[in-house]
């Protein structure tokens, strides 16, 4: 299992924890219940494409084709605990506009969350826009009233926050320097949490870390801890002696440093681990942090140590930064990546999952292809259109009809396989890079989410009967009809097995 470093930093194989053990205590994150306060934000993300430039100024026409709202800061925080299977209590302030009210709508719209979102008349809802071409940003619009919230807020806010802590095992002050936690109501929040016997993760900011003195732990990543100290931290070393420093100066239990491409370090009173970076491709660090802060603090909610949860939340680091946007690692995610035995299973994904991988893939400047059908009883035919289908594309996406869809299709007969056997089958062919289930009768929502550049079905059909034709061909891409092996048949061959 695992053991204490010495001071000059320790990673020693004998002492780290298997994958097996990482991979039970992910399965335990479930269990936990923590508290969050801080400031939360409205992210929007506008999405469009770029044919030319205005008439009116030197700048880029963006043409909108979809726009996507999230919780942002504090709040997601909030989404990467409830990723987890984690139950969160949520305490935070809100403007009185449409921003705050969209916000509180995704907040309560969460599983597992209870919002305490108030609300302050005369405040702007925190709100970052971002606009997005081609997977780069354009531009990001901020508005907001960065100032302390009014005091009769605050008093009610921290009356709110110690009762909740009582119920929930970790408070977590997720600071942004938006006016939630100012240097008057988080010395109050740590009190109330210690007096209630809770231990309390800062996810700080700024120059002053006085107003967290006494907290469990704080996260700062390695600009911050400069900021915060005063000293260098181009090396191991120097960030050992910075992050001690600040741990000794505030009374903090554990320091732990966030290093971007460099992984993470943990200081304690009595040891120090350095943990390398876990992430094969950084395609945006967005949220990184978050994360981080939200595993330490399930893992330690759910009877964990402090080192496991540094460990598990290095590993969820290194997959969000993979991701587009302000993504979350959910616990499903973390257990793929301590089991890399699970193999084709990874190609099995969720809607949000496949809209996270495809948008990688095109930011490499690769082809997506798109087929589907039942695949019920797997035959020459379907392997003959899979090969076919990925050879007109660089990477292919397979969706794939659930029971329920089969049967309202097939009749209640079928399928012959389940959907969980079906989606394995395909996830085995090395033509198929991915699999995605659909409840519907069509594919069409999929396709929608999916845009691909080639969509394929079986010469059977004509272009115009192709489900989502019209629309693949409205944004450019291509729709191709696949050569049909004759003799092959699941509705035959069920119709064999049953003579």
């Amino acid at each position: 299992m695992e053991g204490p470093a010495s001071a000059g930093g320790d990673n020693r194989p004998a002492l780290d924890m298997s994958e097996t053990d990482l991979a039970d205590a992910t399965r335990q994150l479930k269990r936990a219940s923590v508290l969050v306060v801080g400031d939360a934000m409205l992210d929007r993300y506008v999405y469009g494409s770029v044919g030319r430039i205005s008439p009116e100024a030197p700048v880029p026409v963006l043409t909108v084709e979809r726009e996507v709202a999230m919780p942002g800061g504090a709040g997601n925080v909030v989404r990467n605990l409830t990723a987890l299977g984690a139950a969160v209590a949520f305490i935070s302030v809100v403007g009185d506009d449409q921003s705050g009210a969209d916000l509180t709508g995704l907040v309560g719209g969460q599983p597992n969350v209870e919002p305490w979102l108030l609300v302050q008349g005369g405040r702007a809802t925190t709100t970052k826009t971002r606009f997005i071409a081609s997977g780069q940003q354009m531009l990001r619009a901020d508005n907001e009233i960065a100032r302390p919230i009014h005091p009769r807020l605050a008093d009610r806010m921290v009356k709110i926050a110690s009762d909740a802590v009582a119920a929930t095992a970790v408070m977590v002050l997720s600071d942004y320097h938006k006016g939630v936690l100012s240097p008057e109501v988080t010395p109050r929040l740590i009190a109330a949490a210690q007096s209630a016997g809770r231990k309390v993760i800062v996810d700080p900011k700024g120059r002053d870390y006085a107003p967290y003195t006494g907290a469990d732990l704080v996260t700062p990543n390695r600009r911050e801890l400069q900021e915060a100290t005063g000293l260098p931290i181009g090396t191991e070393e120097e960030i050992t002696v910075a992050a001690q420093a600040l741990r000794q100066r505030f009374s903090f239990g554990a320091v732990l440093v966030t290093r971007s491409e460099d992984g993470m370090s943990l200081f304690t009173a009595d040891s120090v681990h350095h943990l390398p970076a876990q992430a094969p491709e950084v395609f945006d660090v967005s949220g990184a942090g978050d994360t981080v802060v939200a595993v330490v603090a399930a893992a330690l909610a759910s009877g964990q140590s402090l080192l496991t949860g540094a460990r598990l939340a290095n590993v969820a680091a290194g997959i969000v930064v993979g991701k587009v946007g302000t993504a979350v690692a959910r616990d499903g995610d973390i257990l793929e990546a301590l089991t890399p035995e699970r193999g084709t299973l990874r190609k099995v994904m969720s809607r949000s999952a496949v809209v996270e991988q495809v948008e990688r893939w095109r930011r490499r400047g690769w082809r997506v292809g798109f087929t589907n059908g039942c695949f019920d009883l797997l035959h020459p035919g379907h392997v003959h259109l899979i090969e076919q289908s990925r050879s007109w594309c660089d990477r292919l996406v397979v969706g794939l009809n659930s029971d329920a869809s089969v049967k309202r299709l097939k009749g209640p007969a079928r399928p012959i396989q389940s959907e969980a056997a079906r989606a394995a089958v395909l996830a085995s062919l090395g033509a198929v890079d991915l699999v995605s289930i659909f409840d519907e009768d069509t594919p069409i929502e999929l396709i929608k989410l999916v845009k691909p550049d080639v969509l394929v079905k079986g010469a059977d059909y004509r272009v115009d009967q192709v489900v989502g034709g019209d629309l693949v061909q409205e944004w450019g891409g291509q729709v191709k009809l696949a050569e049909l092996l004759p003799g092959n048949s699941t509705t035959a061959t069920v119709a064999r097995i049953k003579g």
